[in-house]
């Protein structure tokens, strides 16, 4: 099988790594390298032995690959995506594949156009602990979703903000952790609960000297009726918690351990049924065994060239990446608004806020640029 040809726009951070899958899995040949930042463009050639552009056009024109990862700052992935899709090429974008909703439906709209194949970097979808998850929810194991729960803290200290000119800033970043940090687990919490149809939200700026939001509470609605609610933050230490709960049971996924518990019968029919005043469900817990993962980015790309030849599904659709979007972009408008907001979130109202928020934003002063990518989050 032919290996698809790999070039990687934007490598100070994460597209270092992705440099380096492209290198070493058999599907793929990495092809280029490419940086508005000469220095990094220049250091990663010598390095990965490939040329370098520091102009996304030029490399996308060049003809050396077949696909482009984009590993930029946000608020141009669309851009650059809907660019190469024009001119032929698949693409695999960081996540989230754009800032705003209509972004993501041009991008969307683009690679539909031309018939090319489009994922996103959500590769947590890879591991055995979201496969473990939508398994039982999708297996009725828990019968139909009754209400949610995600609490998702991403701390991060005022340094990593003065990293970085564009960083937490509404013109660099269109917004702060529901942009940055939390979109892998809201992919992860949507695509095994499902999108929720509204949602009312509480967004602030709680403890770093940022224009954006580091905290944020979320009621949710489900078009059948269940609530949920979703919490993120940079203000605390990371500790992951989530609950499904349906009719026959629920599931929780506390840390990277999962328990399943199973109700003797289903809670609305053990309601109405039982004659005893005191009367409780029987509950059975089970430990859920996870299988051994491979590493998640590089599992998403080889994928991704499979997908290509037409071998794979896509296990991360690009599509798929506007439920992230929809989300966070929803919480964003809401706690502006402070009241609730639909989804599919109203295009033109949530650029208007955009503009109106970018006009407010302001150049950084004391930033010590550092271009490094998170060790825990490399793989």
């Amino acid at each position: 099988m032919k290996k698809v040809k790999i070039g990687v726009i934007g490598v100070g951070g994460m597209g270092s790594s992705h440099c380096l899958s492209a290198k070493e899995l058999n599907e793929t040949e990495l092809v280029f390298v490419c940086d508005i930042d000469e220095k990094v463009a220049k250091t990663k050639s010598k390095e990965l032995g490939v040329p370098y552009f520091m102009d996304y056009k030029k490399a996308v024109k060049s003809g050396l690959c077949d696909a482009v990862v984009i590993a930029t700052p946000h608020w141009i992935h669309p851009e650059i995506g809907v660019f190469a899709f024009k001119n032929g090429l698949h693409v695999l974008s960081e996540k989230p594949i754009a800032v705003t909703v209509a972004d993501a439906d041009r991008m969307i709209k683009a690679a539909k156009d031309n018939k090319r194949v489009f994922a996103v970097m959500f590769q947590r979808r890879t591991t055995s602990f979201v496969k473990k998850l939508k398994e039982i929810v999708k297996s009725g194991a828990i019968g139909e979703v009754t209400r949610t729960l995600c609490v998702d803290p991403w701390y991060r200290a005022q340094s990593y903000y003065d990293s970085g000119t564009w960083r937490a800033t509404w013109a660099g970043e269109g917004g702060g952790v529901l942009v940055n940090q939390s979109p892998h687990t809201i992919d992860l919490f949507t695509y095994i609960a499902g999108l929720p149809v509204k949602v009312e939200a509480k967004t602030r700026t709680k403890l770093h000297k940022i224009e954006v939001e580091d905290d944020v509470a979320v009621s949710l609605e489900y078009k059948n009726g269940a609530w949920g609610y979703f919490y993120t933050s940079t203000c605390e230490p990371a500790t992951f918690y989530m609950e499904i709960v349906g009719d026959k049971g629920k599931v929780i996924a506390n840390g990277t351990d999962i328990t399943l518990y199973r109700y003797s019968v289903p809670v609305s029919k053990f309601t109405h049924q039982s004659k005893v005043m005191w009367a409780s469900l029987d509950v059975k817990e089970e430990k859920v065994k996870l299988d051994k993962d491979v590493p998640g980015h590089k599992e998403i790309m080889r994928n991704f060239a499979m997908a290509i030849h037409k071998k794979e599904k896509l296990i991360s659709p690009g599509q798929e990446g506007l439920n992230a979007v929809e989300f966070f972009n929803a919480c964003i408008l809401s706690g502006a608004k402070n009241k609730p907001v639909k989804i599919p979130v109203n295009r033109s109202e949530y650029n208007s806020l955009m503009k109106g928020l970018i006009k407010t934003s302001k150049v950084k002063k004391n930033v010590r640029v550092q271009r490094v990518t998170d060790p825990k989050h490399a793989k």
